[in-house]
């Protein structure tokens, strides 16, 4: 029986990983549920699942839940804040940790569970854009485990060998015959509109992915494909590649997740339904496999397979993030914290859906321009970055603001 705690319990990669939990109770215990405010449904889940501990990001949140689970979980603990979600991930009890916290506020408590040695599922994109370096470092210097939970992530694990499974990081691809890792992407919901047209784009439409049930920010990252451009740099550090080894395609149709080509012009893909489930599921249960209700491909039915180069045009953010990987960690960490507030101003009708690569690449220009004099060796400074960043970007916006 493994004991689990779920950074982001309430999201949608926390209601998936609770779908499978429910499925295999005989393998997992839920030991902690970590969340922001979303009180309602952490009520629910208490219900169920009766936690040792559950984490709310704010006291008044915490009170609230509190208040509620007087007669429905007594048992369970309520706790806030920051610290008190590092102190859980930390116990000797927690066996995986489900890291689905989005942003830049799950970067933390991710890296408590790895300095725990703790076996982290990571979905939290913003670990390693921002501190990629020191995260794998950890992971090799505290004898915990990662595996990635993005189905690009995964889908490269997958179709790599087990000596580079086993050292995620610090890994050789050229040794093992690695040629090039291609990231897939569907394009986004306007892959196939007219350009001059993308200023008028609303955020309703914006969060309807052609092909994935997710989150309002990552949709509109992937409108932008702002969430390939992440996905690249995570791919560096994960699988210590260069970026001459890293290219990103485009796949509308969302059926094959990544693939690794290898130095004999052999090409391994990962492919399956658009469903986190399988990711989650093969995270969960790794090195074996077992099956998590996610439908098998047909064939027959799937039609022809496309794969595009992108517009880079079409998606200003994707070149950026790219760019920024190849500057390094700081300017990488500057476009995370941009992006973040661009896509949150977008989302609240401050900005024009062309804006929010405008606002990234300016934040960016005036960040580096500033003589900050913060060594990106560290995370406070990584999290001084961020905050100043932020700050920037919150200027740009008013000045930008519809």
């Amino acid at each position: 029986m493994h004991k689990v705690t779920i950074l982001g319990a309430t999201g949608s990669i926390g209601f998936s990983t609770l779908k499978i939990i429910e499925q295999y109770s005989h393998h997992f215990s839920i030991f902690a549920l970590i969340a922001d405010k979303n009180i309602c449904r952490m009520s629910t889940f208490c219900m169920k699942w009766k936690p040792k501990y559950v984490v709310m990001g704010t006291a008044a949140a915490a009170w609230s839940l509190k208040e509620m689970l007087i007669s429905l979980s007594p048992n369970t603990k309520v706790l806030s804040g920051q610290e008190a979600m590092c102190s859980v991930v930390s116990e000797d009890e927690v066996d995986i940790v489900m890291a689905a916290i989005s942003g830049s506020a799950g970067l933390i408590p991710t890296m408590a569970a790895l300095k725990a040695g703790k076996k982290v599922l990571l979905a939290n994109k913003e670990a390693l854009v921002m501190s990629g370096q020191l995260f794998m470092d950890s992971v090799a210097q505290y004898g915990g485990e990662l595996l990635p939970i993005d189905s690009e992530h995964s889908a490269i694990f997958q179709c790599l060998p087990t000596g580079i499974q086993n050292n995620l990081g610090h890994c050789d691809l050229d040794a093992y015959g690695i040629q090039k890792i291609f990231l897939t992407g569907s394009g986004g919901p306007f892959r196939c509109n007219d350009i001059t047209t993308l200023k008028e784009v609303t955020p309703r439409e914006a969060i309807i992915h052609p092909n994935w049930s997710m989150g309002k920010k990552i949709s509109v990252d992937s409108a932008t494909m702002m969430n390939k451009g992440l996905e690249f740099i995570e791919a560096k550090w994960l699988f210590n590649a260069s970026e001459s080894q890293l290219k990103v395609l485009i796949h509308p149709q969302s059926v094959i997740h990544s693939m690794v080509q290898y130095r004999d012009s052999s090409v391994l893909a990962q492919m399956s339904r658009p469903d986190m489930a399988t990711a989650i599921g093969f995270a969960l249960f790794y090195p074996e496999r077992f099956n998590t209700g996610v439908k098998p491909l047909d064939f027959t039915q799937i039609g022809e397979l496309t794969f595009l180069e992108p517009d880079y045009r079409r998606y200003p953010c994707l070149q950026l993030a790219i760019d920024a990987c190849s500057e390094g960690q700081h300017l990488t960490t500057i476009l995370n914290a941009a992006n973040e507030i661009a896509v949150d101003a977008f989302l609240n009708n401050q900005l024009r859906f062309t804006d929010i690569a405008l606002v990234n690449e300016l934040v960016m220009s005036k960040m580096c321009s500033i003589n900050t004099q913060l060594s990106c060796y560290n995370l406070e400074t990584l999290l001084e970055l961020d905050r100043m960043s932020s700050c920037i970007a919150h200027e740009i916006v008013r000045e930008h603001s519809l």
